[in-house]
């Protein structure tokens, strides 16, 4: 229940990141939640959950998260040997969020060409032949005079006209600001898509890291299964020779079954594990494939407070793009104004008319338009009420990226600290367990003690290496949180983590 939970919880907050980002620049973000704050850190980096231990995210979570998805590539034969930072270039070319957002840099380019477009020249061509005949009846037309005969048809008649039209703004100061606020929308797609790849970064690594863990575990439990096993053939011996009671046995055969299910459990994780992984990264259904790095403890350096958020108010991408959001919020709410503005337009066209193409003479028109607004029914009041209403939201929405910045940097340095000084303990703990064991089974061998000791020990081992390697993942994903944190994740990840 607690693996699902932290997966569940650690995607939906991706989905709640990417809403986020949506509502500040129509475009998508992502980030994992906490052990002790869930709730503070929907565009996270500093993810330390309790436990480490995946599962597989809900249906429903994966159908609303793009960053749990992928377009799958084509099937590799035999057995892919996949790193993570192998993993991390598949999910940044195969994972549906950072698709989706590089899309939405296209069509951001595409509604600044929109809105270009109204400044720039304007041509058309309009050439066309008509001929005609009139039956003047048909209008209610009738001309009747004595002695002379009236035709009610007239015709057939024809006509020849082809022109090239130029259309031209001279001046207005709505389009114009139009323009620049698109021009803005697009430099806020592209810094979002930026954002989006760190996102994934996150995801893969996420994602990547449990699956070791897992894998960690399997070698764990496995351990246990041996350990128990001996256990059991050490308290059957005894049993046969009449030196210990069947009880002991007994407690030694429900210890022994009670690893064996751990290890099919631990089994099922790992492969359940290993399917989101492939997902989040795009990997072909069905493709086998194995994880190479076995992330190892390395202590790293950790920078200031003071100096880790001024690297992040300079290089995270979610934070330009909320400033470039704001820019395009006050060149939209300048435009709104300009209504009240008037405009200057031109317009000219020239070509060949007459009855018939070969007989055709020159004709122009050349027109320049003025337009003074007086009276619009306070549509441009309304437009500036909806502008300034936009434009305080950018506002606010950058101060909360401002400050969930502050919150992600502090979180992911507080859980660096924290998951290594965990590590060292779990560490000490392994081989302090492991010491208890021994000594409890060569007291159960002198008959000095019976196997409720022995049991009692094996758990001890058994939770010791659970938290060495719940530690041991919070501290590697602390450091993948951190470059998040810092607005680094592709670099960081290749500074973090050399392949081993």
């Amino acid at each position: 229940m607690q693996r699902s939970a932290i997966s569940f919880a650690f995607l939906a907050a991706l989905a709640g990141a990417t809403a986020v980002n949506a509502q500040a620049q129509a475009l998508p973000g992502l980030a994992p939640p906490s052990a002790t704050s869930q709730s503070s850190e929907s565009t996270s980096g500093g993810y330390n959950p309790a436990s480490p231990s995946g599962g597989a995210p809900s249906p429903a979570t994966q159908s609303q998260n793009p960053f749990s998805g992928s377009v799958p590539s084509k099937l590799v034969p035999g057995v892919l040997q996949l790193s993570l930072e192998q993993a991390i270039e598949r999910g940044l070319k195969q994972n549906l969020g950072a698709l989706l957002s590089g899309e939405d840099v296209r069509a951001a380019r595409g509604q600044r060409w929109q809105a270009l477009s109204a400044l720039l020249p304007n041509a058309t061509a309009t050439p066309y032949v008509s001929v005609s005949q009139i039956n003047l009846r048909e209008l209610g037309l009738s001309f009747s005079f004595p002695g002379a005969n009236i035709p009610s048809v007239v015709g057939p008649f024809s006509y020849f006209d082809a022109r090239v039209n130029f259309d031209q703004s001279l001046f207005n100061w709505q389009l114009i600001n139009q323009t620049k606020s698109a021009a803005q929308n697009v430099k806020a797609a592209q810094y979002t898509y930026q954002d989006a790849r760190d996102l994934v970064v996150l995801a893969v690594g996420f994602a990547y890291l449990q699956a070791i863990a897992d894998a960690a575990r399997i070698e764990t439990a496995a351990a246990q299964v041996d350990t128990a096993q001996a256990l059991y053939n050490q308290a059957s011996d005894q049993l046969k020779a009449g030196t210990s009671p069947a009880i002991d046995a007994l407690r030694a055969k429900v210890e022994l079954q009670t690893r064996e299910q751990q290890l099919i459990q631990a089994r099922n994780d790992f492969a359940i594990q290993k399917l989101s992984l492939a997902r989040v990264i795009g990997l072909a259904p069905g493709q086998e494939y194995e994880l190479t790095d076995k992330s190892p403890y390395e202590r790293m350096g950790m920078p200031t407070v003071d100096e880790a958020l001024k690297r992040a108010y300079a290089t995270r991408a979610d934070y330009q793009a909320a400033l470039a959001s704001l820019r395009a919020a006050e060149y939209s709410r300048k435009a709104a104004f300009a209504g009240y503005y008037p405009s200057l337009s031109f317009s000219t066209d020239f070509g060949q008319g007459g009855q018939h193409p070969s007989n055709a003479s020159a004709v122009y028109d050349l027109r320049g338009t003025l337009t003074i607004p007086i009276f619009q029914g306070n549509r441009v009041h309304g437009d500036v009420l909806q502008a300034d209403a936009q434009l305080e939201q950018s506002r606010q929405r950058l101060e909360n990226v401002r400050g969930q910045i502050d919150s992600d940097v502090r979180t992911a340095l507080l859980n660096l600290e924290s998951s290594a000084e965990q590590v060292a303990v779990a560490r000490s703990n392994i081989d302090l367990a492991e010491q208890t064991l021994a000594q409890s089974r060569d007291r159960f061998a002198a008959g000095v003690t019976d196997t409720v000791e022995v049991v009692q020990s094996q758990e001890q081992v058994a939770s010791a290496h659970e938290q060495f390697i719940s530690s041991l993942y919070n501290y590697n994903y602390a450091k993948i949180s951190l470059a998040r944190a810092l607005g680094a994740a592709e670099e960081g990840v290749k500074q973090f983590f050399k392949g081993k």
